[in-house]
This record gives structure tokens, C-alpha cells and sequence, in this order.
């Protein structure tokens, strides 16, 4: 790549290399090195193959077609394979510099997001605009096949040559100057009701951009995954890698596409290739049999409520123990429904991205003024971006569409798909209805008791059993994990409460 852009890739090479000489190439000793083991026990799996596992091997089929997309790992950018008890077998691959991981993230740098993490700030702006510039994008800068592969014209990117920018001036010369990551966003409400619509002029032009690659983007994992089903004939679907959180494409999986089940690891991003290569080793390499499926994501360190108590203890905050749990059960929803927010930390963090009831923020969807409340006050970021709703699976028919097709489906309680509100309830859970639409959370009490049983608790108090649920963190900072973190992050936000385990913090006697 290098070489075919040289000179303009000089800069890219010299930062390369420092990489590779000081780190990529002495990988297999340093693992030696730290974990005192022979190198010959150290095994690796290509990139792509580990997305791959790291799925099939944790659903619950038997057999299964499945789809890495992300940026690139190797030369590979996305694979189609068939998977069942003697393996997966790849069957076509993307190849890099052709990445629609890539492109989406050219738009990502583009709008003025972080590359590799401000994604999902372009799904959540994109419902604030009109997929325009589709057409565009697919006339100039991509060439799309039916089967979803497709070549980029590379002379609007800048990525295969440049370690700063992804986007050429031809880019900029297409869709205009690239939008500021130290400009606002603004969003005004529409007078007479309460619709929000996105400022005019250069807002709106940026809204238009994120709706536009949105739509390609889904048309592009929709063409793929109708080709991979007549490629195989497979009934399941697994997907995995970066573009595999993309919520909003994989809610169109799930209404438009071939597939009567589908499974996406949690962790679809590279973290998650972790567990595939794990997975690929024990199952492909040692001939070990299936038995784990990845029902629930609450993988990660818990804390008892003896050790909460001995921090808290140590650190002079004052607390409230609560030993009944349906005291504290109560006490919270209360809470809740009188318009507190409340920092909830319980059991064993989560596996992946997302926050689903264990380091999570929740609030009431009933408020519509809660959207800006946790985003501005309490997040501290960019008021246009959306909230999740959690909702026991009894009654996410009372509130979502397409329930016929939602059952029994595990990406929702990983909060991996966007799905359309019913008509007439969006304005009864108005905080968490992003444009007529929700990146739902299915709960089932099984998997998470303690969650499951509040909500259904704030849904005896309101009749409505759905809550606001959001990551319990900070603009720019990670999910929080023990419990020195929950309450420094308790103290420096706007949280009403905190409570951890057994234990309620009230914000009058919290100090930093």
C-alpha cells in the first residue's frame, strides 16, 4: 500500500514502521516473556476468522451462515462463510483498501467524530436528516455490485496514504469543508410540539451526510446478507466485527432480511476477537465439543456488598444499607418516578459496549425533558444523541414493532438492533424514542433478576415497565467498574443517586 502511493505515503510508512519494529513484530516473546510460557504454546488466529468464531461458537445453532464486516484485519475488510459441527469454511472475502468499515469511518472524521469511536455518534445523528447524498455516494466515490462487494474509488480517500486524514480535497470538493469536532451540533424544537428537528443550514448538511452513508451503509450489509442466505441456504445468521454494532442495519437484518434467526456477539468490535480465537482453538484445533451458549453479556468483575461497604467505610461517605431487596426495589422505582436519576451498580459488569443493567444509568422515559437531563447534565455530551429502552420481554410487544420477529431473538438483549415504536406509544416513553425508533433491551428475569424485577416494579408504580438506560460513564471516559469509579463518576455528574448493591448513596452527602 505503502509503496503504490508513495511518495505521499512517506509519513505513513515512517509511523508504521516505528510500529512494527518497536511492538507487532516481537508480539509472540512478549506474551512469552509475561506469562512465562513457551512460545510453541502460543497459537494465532487470522482476524477475520477469530470475528467469525467469536460468534458462531457462542450462539445457540447448530449451523449457521456467517458475516465479518469491519476496517480491515490482514488484507481482509468483510468474509462470508458457512459454519456447522466440522467448522467454518469461508466462502468470499472483501479485501482492503476496499473497507466498509472504512468508509464509514471517513464519514465519522468527516463530521467531526473520532475515528474508531464516534461511529455511533454518526448513527445517532443520521435520523435527523434525509438520506440525500445516497445516490451521490454510490455515483462517485463507490462502485456496488449486487452481491454487496463493491470497489472505492480511492482518490476520494486519503487513508491508504495518510496517517492524520481519511478524506482527499476531492472528498472535501464533493460534499463541502468537513464539519468542526469543536462545533455543536444544535438541535431546536420544532414550535407547537415537541418534535426536535436539527438547526438549519451547515447542521443540517451534516445531519443529511450521517442519514446518507447511514442508508448506503445498511443497503450494503442488506445486499450482503440476502447473498450470503443464497449462498448457503442456512436459516441462521451470525455477525460479527466493527460494523456488526451498527444497531440501526441490524434492526433492517431483522425486518427485511432472509434470515430467521440471527446471533451477533456482543463484542463484535476486535475486543471480541479475543474470545473467537479462544474459541476457534478449543473447538477447531483441540476437537472439543459445543456446549456454551452466550445468552447474557455479565462476564466481567463483581463486587460484594461487603466490599462496597469496606470503600465507602474508608473513604468517610455516608450511606444507606437496605438488606430487603424489595425495600430497595421500591425505594428505587420511587425514585425513578419522581424524576431522579440513578447510577446502578450490580454484579458483574458487561461484556462489550453496552451497558445492559449492571454499570448502567437509568431514568424515566415517561419525561421528555430526561433526554437532555442525562445527556447535558449528567453525560455531559451532545444533546442529540439517544437513550436505550429497557423493557421486559413480556411486554416489548406493547411497544415495539415487528414482535413476531423480535421473539426469541438474542441481539436484542445485547441492545444490538434498532427497532420502530409503535404508533401511539412513542409519546409515552418519549426519552427513549430516537425519530420513532429505540435500540431496545429485552430483559428476561432468568438472566438478570435484580434488573429485571425494577423495572417491573417502576411498572407497577407508572404502568409503563420500561426505563431509560444509558452507560453508566462520562463523555469520553469508560464504562465504570469497581466501585471507586461508580462513585467518583456519582460525585462529578448530576446523579441523583447511587446504588451499589445493597447500598444507596444520596447526592447530599457525597463529596469528592
Amino acid at each position: 500500500t505503502i509503496i503504490s502511493t508513495y511518495p505521499r505515503s512517506i509519513s505513513l510508512f515512517r509511523s508504521a514502521i516505528r510500529e512494527w519494529m518497536a511492538k507487532k513484530l516481537w508480539i509472540r516473546a512478549q506474551i512469552s516473556d509475561i506469562l512465562a510460557i513457551g512460545q510453541e504454546k502460543i497459537l494465532f488466529t487470522p482476524h477475520h476468522l477469530s470475528h467469525a468464531a467469536s460468534a458462531f461458537y457462542c450462539s445457540p445453532f447448530s449451523d449457521a451462515a456467517v458475516l465479518t464486516v469491519d476496517g480491515v484485519g490482514e488484507w481482509d475488510s468483510g468474509t462470508l462463510s458457512t459454519a456447522d459441527g466440522t467448522g467454518i469454511r469461508l466462502l468470499r472475502r472483501m479485501e482492503f483498501p476496499h473497507s466498509l468499515g472504512m468508509l464509514y469511518s471517513t464519514f465519522t472524521a468527516f463530521l467531526g467524530f473520532t475515528v474508531n469511536e464516534g461511529e455511533y455518534k454518526v448513527m445517532g445523528m443520521a435520523p435527523y436528516g434525509q438520506p440525500v447524498f445516497s445516490e451521490l455516494i454510490k455515483d462517485k466515490i463507490i462502485q456496488l455490485n449486487e452481491d454487496g462487494s463493491f470497489r472505492l474509488d480511492l482518490s476520494f480517500f486519503s487513508f491508504s496514504y495518510s496517517s492524520r486524514n481519511s478524506f482527499s480535497r476531492k472528498f472535501i470538493k464533493l460534499f463541502g469543508p468537513a464539519r468542526s469536532p469543536n462545533s455543536d451540533f444544535i438541535i431546536n424544537k420544532v414550535p407547537g410540539n415537541d418534535k426536535e428537528q436539527p438547526a438549519t443550514g451547515l447542521n443540517q448538511h451534516y445531519a443529511n451526510l450521517a442519514a446518507s452513508i447511514q442508508s448506503v451503509t445498511e443497503e450494503i450489509i442488506l445486499r450482503q446478507v440476502r447473498f450470503l442466505h443464497s449462498l448457503t441456504g442456512k436459516e441462521q445468521l451470525c455477525l460479527a466485527g466493527g460494523v456488526g454494532l451498527n444497531s440501526a442495519a441490524n434492526g433492517r437484518i431483522l425486518r427485511e432480511g432472509p434470515f430467521k434467526r440471527i446471533f451477533i456477539q456482543p463484542a463484535a468490535g476486535d475486543a471480541g476477537g479475543a474470545l473467537g480465537a479462544a474459541l476457534l482453538i478449543w473447538h477447531e484445533m483441540l476437537k472439543k465439543p459445543r456446549g456454551f451458549v452466550m445468552c447474557h453479556a455479565y462476564w466481567g468483575k463483581g463486587y460484594s456488598a461487603s466490599e462496597v461497604e469496606k470503600f465507602l467505610k474508608e473513604n468517610n461517605v455516608p450511606y444507606r444499607l437496605i438488606p430487603k431487596r424489595e425495600t430497595l426495589l421500591e425505594t428505587v422505582a420511587a425514585a425513578l418516578a419522581s424524576g431522579k436519576v440513578v447510577g446502578w451498580f450490580q454484579g458483574r459488569f458487561e461484556w462489550g459496549p453496552r451497558a445492559l443493567g449492571n454499570r448502567s444509568i437509568l431514568a424515566d422515559p415517561r419525561r421528555a425533558e430526561m433526554k437532555q437531563v442525562v445527556n447535558e447534565k449528567i453525560k455531559f455530551r451532545e444533546p442529540f444523541r439517544p437513550f436505550a429502552p429497557v423493557v421486559p420481554e413480556e411486554h416489548y410487544a406493547e411497544y415495539f414493532d415487528n414482535a413476531d420477529a423480535a421473539r426469541d431473538q438474542l441481539p436484542l438483549r445485547f441492545m444490538l438492533m434498532v427497532v420502530p415504536v409503535l404508533r401511539g406509544k412513542q409519546q409515552l416513553i418519549p426519552a427513549v424514542s430516537h425519530r420513532e425508533t429505540a435500540r431496545a433491551q429485552i430483559i428476561r428475569r432468568d438472566e438478570n433478576p435484580l434488573y429485571y424485577d425494577l423495572v417491573k416494579t417502576f411498572g407497577r408504580i407508572t404502568n409503563i415497565p420500561v426505563l431509560l438506560n444509558t452507560s453508566f460513564n462520562l463523555r469520553g471516559e469508560p464504562i465504570v467498574n469497581s466501585p471507586e469509579n461508580a462513585y467518583n463518576t456519582f460525585v462529578r455528574s448530576g446523579l441523583d443517586l447511587l446504588v451499589m448493591e445493597n447500598i444507596l448513596i444520596e447526592k447530599s452527602g457525597a463529596t469528592a
